[in-house]
């Protein structure tokens, strides 16, 4: 075998380069404000202990100085204020700044922005400006091209286009348009949405605390308008090298990018079985166009901001046995019908995909198929369909301390018999779908647990969901800003699960900003929404410790669909120890026949009477058919008293799906005492 010593040296430089890059540089010279850090847009005093720590600041452009504007706060769907984080954000015309105060020592940065799509869609690109103290000027060259989805599911990246499902029933004529007379005709573009994209960059030195990044539209953009979100800052550690490992670029990898280095990643994976050694991936950006296929292997990089895996999305000639008519870079367990893969370990890499569009059977996912006995830690995908979909039945994964951004659908989803794994410390903003999810398709998911992520800005569905299972556990999670058609949290029986049995447990998470309009019912969901759709809920379901923080509209929803009212409930639920802080109306909505208790369930801020009580809808003398217990020491209310009043129970009737919203104050600190 050759030895391409050219690239292997050069990798070895670039290692050494970036270790040069951290001596500290001046204090900040240009005025600016004091720095302001948040956690989901809130103070971080009210999220502690809640959600991922990942080493990285967030600072809100609408908290920073600012010669642009200030759009929000808003909720409203297919806005750019309701996508933003903290439903607000800062758009700058060209020639306009928005300037940041380092909180800590930092050298790379992450922005979240949005410029608008190009007329016919397809997206535009536009260079932003970055200094720091008013030199050291850099250019990040933003995108469009994965963001701007438009009309129904599952979506369109036209923005002229009509209803890609004129059948169905749609909510802007109150009718289904195929079977109305004369047709209704929708102004385009129809329900645009997915509008953000983020963007890193190694700023080359390490700056100091106080040192302070300005961002700039240059004049002459092409972005009519820059919408800038959030700034993300933190202190990446050096490259990480591993001379034991064998290295990629030893079997023909070519680190800058210009050639595929799939084949070669196969090299290295087939004689690291051999030597039983780990494969090394260094700096530099790999192309890979397909899925790597890993089985009984360790596979490193030298981190997530130096090891870049970056493919196009490729046509297949003929559509696959699974119904993918595209494949592109990923790294995939064999399926569970071969036996599926073991002793998988992955760490310290990004995975850049190029996907655009949504295509449900195409398998164009950042991680994918079984993966028994394995772990996934330190990466940082964007772009796939979703991040990590797992096929089970599969058994012991670990999958801890990884970004997801800006994905088509979900962020994870464990699907079909995942058993006793475990989802820690994940970072995921931006998806098209569920930011976690746990699918129980025909075979339980059990035994599972997704504790200390961090869920933000879900564009459509919920950000963690249960669908059907067995003893599993949601736990410390924080999940802010759902935008459309979903929860921070759902425990549904829906899309074909199974029923839930055992213990389901949802503890100690805060939610914030959460409860979105569902658009078909037209009706404000819950931050916690619990839905009866294909079976009776009946597993001990234990909600406790968690925070419920500017519901937009209700904190807890229980709900049957209508058409099945009369054949499902939902009962054996507990609710223990929650705080509220802010409805824009009810406290609890139940719209489904069962019942649930609640003890020491502490609201403020209430928008509208404290129980929504509508049962199974038939109204009867006898009262609701949903029983609410009270177990002692539910307190607080808002200006129509307190929330679980004794005229409330144990079942009257106080059914107003619609009344008016009242917008919540900020959330604060509760008194200690």
């Amino acid at each position: 075998m050759s030895t391409p010593t050219k690239p292997l040296a050069a990798a070895f430089a670039v290692v050494l380069g970036f270790s040069t890059l951290l001596a500290a540089g001046p204090a900040g010279a240009a005025s600016a404000a004091a720095a302001r850090t948040t956690r989901a847009a809130l103070d971080p005093a009210l999220v502690a202990g809640r959600g991922a720590d990942l080493g990285f600041a967030e600072q809100e452009a609408e908290n920073a100085v600012t010669d642009g504007t200030v759009i929000g706060p808003g909720t409203d769907a297919y806005t750019l204020a309701a996508e933003a984080s903290g439903r607000s954000a800062v758009t700058l015309k060209p020639g306009q700044y928005v300037q940041f105060t380092l909180p800590a020592a930092a050298n790379a940065i992450t922005v979240r922005y949005s410029i608008p799509d190009a007329p016919t869609g397809g997206g535009i690109t536009a260079p932003l400006d970055v200094s720091v103290n008013g030199g050291g000027h850099r250019t990040m060259t933003l995108t469009s091209q994965y963001a701007w989805l438009y009309n129904e599911y599952p979506f369109s990246n036209d923005p002229n286009a009509g209803p890609l499902n004129p059948d169905w029933w749609t909510t802007e004529c109150n009718c289904v348009p195929d079977q109305t007379t004369p047709a209704p005709v929708f102004p385009t573009p129809f329900r645009p949405n997915h509008f953000y994209d983020e963007q890193r960059l190694l700023l080359g030195r390490t700056y100091r605390a106080g040192d302070v990044i300005r961002l700039t539209a240059p004049a002459g953009s092409p972005a009519s308008g820059t919408t800038i979100d959030l700034m993300d800052s933190q202190l990446v550690a050096p490259p990480k090298v591993d001379f034991a490992a064998a290295n990629v670029l030893l079997f023909g990898a070519d680190p800058t990018g210009r050639r595929d280095s799939a084949d070669a990643i196969d090299r290295a994976i087939a004689f690291a079985h051999l030597a039983h050694v780990p494969v090394y991936i260094p700096p530099g950006v790999f192309q890979v166009n397909r899925h790597i296929i890993v089985d009984d292997v360790t596979i490193s990089g030298a981190g997530s901001w130096y090891t870049i895996i970056k493919g196009h999305q490729v046509t297949l000639s003929s559509p696959a046995p699974d119904g993918s008519i595209h494949t592109g870079v990923g790294f995939y367990g064999k399926d569970a019908s071969a036996g599926g893969s073991h002793n998988v370990h992955l760490s310290d890499f990004a995975i850049e995909g190029d996907v655009r569009e949504r295509i449900d059977t195409d398998q164009v996912n950042g991680i994918g198929g079984a993966l028994s006995d394995s772990s996934i830690e330190g990466l940082y995908i964007h772009h796939t369909k979703v991040g990590m979909w797992l096929d089970g039945p599969m058994d012991h994964l670990t999958i801890e301390n990884n970004q997801i951004a800006d994905q088509i659908a979900d962020g994870i989803n464990f699907h079909t018999g995942v058993t006793g794994s475990v989802v820690r410390n994940n970072f995921i903003r931006n998806t098209g779908d569920d930011g976690l999810a746990m699918w129980s398709q025909t075979t339980a998911d059990a035994d599972d647990v997704f504790d200390h992520n961090t869920v933000q800005t879900p564009v459509l569905a919920n950000g963690i969901a249960l669908y059907g299972g067995t003893d599993l556990t949601v736990s410390d999670n924080l999940v802010a800003d759902p935008i459309r058609e979903g929860s921070a949290l759902q425990i549904g029986s829906r899309f074909g699960a199974v029923p839930f049995a055992g213990t389901i447990t949802v503890k100690d998470n805060t939610t914030v900003r959460a409860g979105t309009f569902e658009l078909n019912w037209k009706i404000g969901l819950g931050a916690i929404w619990i839905y009866a759709l294909e079976h009776s809920i009946d597993a001990n379901i234990q909600v406790s410790g968690d925070d419920f923080l500017d519901n937009t509209y209700n904190a807890i929803m229980l709900v049957s669909d209508f058409s099945v009212k009369d054949q499902y409930q939902i009962t054996n639920v507990h609710f223990s120890d929650i705080k509220v802080d802010g409805t824009g109306t009810s406290v609890v909505s139940a719209r489904t026949a069962g019942g649930a208790t609640f003890q020491n369930v502490v609201a403020r801020n209430v928008g509208a009477v404290g129980i929504n009580n509508c049962g199974s809808f038939h109204f009867t003398p006898a009262g609701s058919e949903f029983t609410v217990t009270d177990l002692g020491g539910n307190t607080g209310g808002g200006t129509t008293g307190p929330w679980l009043a004794p005229w409330e129970l144990p079942n009257t009737i106080t059914c107003d799906d619609r009344p008016p919203v009242v917008p919540p104050p900020a959330p604060s600190a509760w008194p200690t005492s």
